[in-house]
């Protein structure tokens, strides 16, 4: 798309790269910022210029998901590069991380250039690769790390698998100690999850299936966090869903182990009890509801108890956790009806993540600037060693932001989302909060009603 002239005017400004909070007008010409004051528009002679009210609004850097599944090379009906770019732009993320469970996986720099060449034919945002651990990610072998970071890679996991050897994680944390790149691991000791479909306590007893403990997640976290300490290197915590991870990851930081995590919308939002049918909490001894056992529910780790939620949000505040990642993990259709058993783990992530999110302030459970923090500077930081610093909003710089509406209701429609997988436990909902424009490197990557 070409580059943007754009006015906003009595926008409330979040930036955490310039801690910035207040309520200013903003001028895009031709993609980059070129004022950002009080009252610019008040004596613009500028007729062809469009201005958009921000009253009420917010503006944010673009965000940056640490955690998208692209499918791409090898499972483009499930999602591709570009669809999965525009699904993120949607959703307000200017960069994405790109995890490398493809087919092939991303264990080696001809993947790699794969995925940057096919990201850079269109002009929209940025895709990073994420490169394997292991090769093949099979978990024996340990991956070429310096050839990948070379090619470009950003981090390095086998996400989808655990890194189970440890001594397989205790070399790529050397190589880590390095590289300067984070080794981000899928933490699940497989052998007490059995791969259930749902979290072990009164749900997985109501609906008469196998249990998924917390300590699956809770010991694998603590091996690593051992061997960080010990070897060195930055180890990253993917997605965690436990308050024992939570407890976890702090003390590996007030020992000063180089450890960030990130946390997920659906972990911070949604509960297991959702899976008896009601899409909310509810007594368990209730009669199931007509959605009960939805498979769009199950994801890897499981959802888990307003008790966990209540952690995680406490570790988001205080900056325990560093980011928020969408975990954007897209399927088809066959992939999702099915028994709960036999379906596959993944939610599509995307396009939902900033109006979950907005539900938790709505509910007075998150700040917006906690909000944006960590889907932003916080995320920033975890890959700081690979990335130019963001510049933020910030006059002279190409324009790289999203403007919010907290208070707009948005239904939620899986025919209506770009990504090619059109499912989502959220079907029908309608809550408050969305993205309105999205600018990366300067240009319209999303504008709502004009997609």
């Amino acid at each position: 798309m070409t580059k943007s002239s754009i006015g906003i005017k009595n926008v409330r400004i979040i930036d955490p790269y310039n801690n910035i909070d207040n309520v200013l007008d903003i001028l895009i010409e031709n993609g980059k910022i070129t004022n950002i004051a009080e009252d610019i528009f008040s004596q613009s002679g500028n007729s062809n210029l469009v201005v958009i009210d921000g009253t009420d609004k917010i503006l944010s850097p673009g965000f940056i998901d640490l955690h998208t599944h692209l499918r791409d090379p090898g499972e483009e009906h499930k999602e591709t590069i570009e669809t999965g770019m525009r699904a993120a732009a949607k959703g307000g993320f200017t960069t994405i991380c790109s995890m490398p469970n493809t087919n092939p996986p991303v264990d080696n720099s001809t993947t790699v250039k794969y995925i940057l060449d096919e990201s850079n034919k269109f002009e929209l945002i940025q895709v990073l690769p994420i490169g394997c651990v292991t090769k093949g990610r099979k978990g024996m072998q340990i991956s070429e790390m310096w050839d990948l970071k070379n090619a470009g890679c950003v981090g390095f996991s086998d996400d989808g698998d655990p890194i189970y050897n440890s001594e397989i994680m205790q070399t790529a944390l050397q190589y880590s100690e390095h590289l300067g790149l984070p080794v981000i691991n899928h933490c699940e000791d497989t052998q007490l999850s059995k791969h259930s479909a749902v979290n072990e306590g009164k749900i997985s007893n109501r609906l008469g299936l196998s249990g998924w403990p917390n300590q699956a997640e809770d010991i694998m976290i603590a091996r690593d966090i051992e061997l960080a300490k010990k070897y060195g290197g930055h180890l990253h915590i993917a997605h965690a869903s436990t308050s024992r991870s939570v407890e976890l990851i702090n003390d590996a930081k007030n020992l000063g182990v180089n450890i960030t995590a990130e946390v997920t919308p659906h972990h911070l939002t949604m509960t297991d009890s959702w899976l008896l049918g009601h899409q909310k909490d509810t007594d368990v001894f209730a009669s199931l509801g007509s959605e009960a056992y939805d498979s769009n529910l199950k994801v890897n780790p499981p959802l888990r108890t307003k008790t966990d939620i209540y952690s995680l949000l406490t570790g988001l505040k205080e900056g325990i956790i560093d980011a928020i990642a969408t975990d954007h993990a897209p399927h088809a259709l066959q992939d999702k009806i099915t028994t709960l058993d036999d379906a596959a783990y993944g939610i599509n992530g995307l396009e939902t993540a900033f109006t979950l999110l907005a539900s938790l302030y709505h509910q007075n459970m998150l700040d917006i600037v906690d909000i944006i923090n960590r889907l932003t500077l916080g995320a920033a930081n975890v890959i700081s060693n690979s990335i130019e610093r963001p510049k933020g909003i910030k006059k002279g710089e190409l324009a790289d932001i999203v403007l919010l509406d907290l208070n707009s209701d948005f239904t939620i429609i899986g025919k209506d989302f770009i990504s090619k997988s059109k499912l989502t436990p959220l079907e029908g909902m309608t809550l408050k909060g969305k993205v309105i424009l999205t600018l990366a490197k300067g240009s319209i990557v999303y504008e709502e009603n004009n997609n």
